[in-house]
């Protein structure tokens, strides 16, 4: 396993170096706590930096390295079709990513578009919105 661990003071979408990975950090934050997922995704990057390379792989060893966040057969099917989909996706509505709903569509409009998205629900979003524009 790595031996990096994400920072606790900051949300995953401040420590990843893409989109793609913040699609990633957003799958394996559904039903799961942010420090399971810091545990758990610089190993996973360090395997599959891209999502080609998350796409040339066989879901043993992902699945693997998921293992600690649980749903593993789910996850790793929202994350390969969500793959698959950022490749061709025009950056545009995050939805329209396999597996992203209104908090990774939310997450991508402030982290990506500097945009402050209307009715947030999501804590640590609105704490970040508080903190980095402060509006909410």
């Amino acid at each position: 396993m790595s031996t990096y661990i994400m920072r606790e003071d900051l949300m995953v979408q401040q420590q990843v170096k893409s989109v793609w990975q913040h699609m990633v950090g957003v799958i394996c934050l559904n039903q799961t706590s942010r420090i399971q997922v810091k545990r758990v995704l610089p190993e996973l990057f360090k395997h599959y930096p891209t999502p080609e390379s998350l796409l040339r792989s066989s879901p043993k060893l992902i699945k693997m390295i998921i293992e600690p966040l649980g749903m593993v057969n789910v996850r790793e099917n929202r994350l390969r079709r969500m793959s698959k989909d950022f490749l061709t996706w025009d950056g545009e509505d995050a939805t329209q990513l396999y597996g992203i709903g209104k908090y990774g569509s939310d997450s991508y409009r402030l982290f990506y578009k500097k945009e402050i998205p209307e009715n947030v629900s999501d804590h640590e979003l609105k704490r970040y919105i508080e903190e980095e524009f402060n509006a909410v």
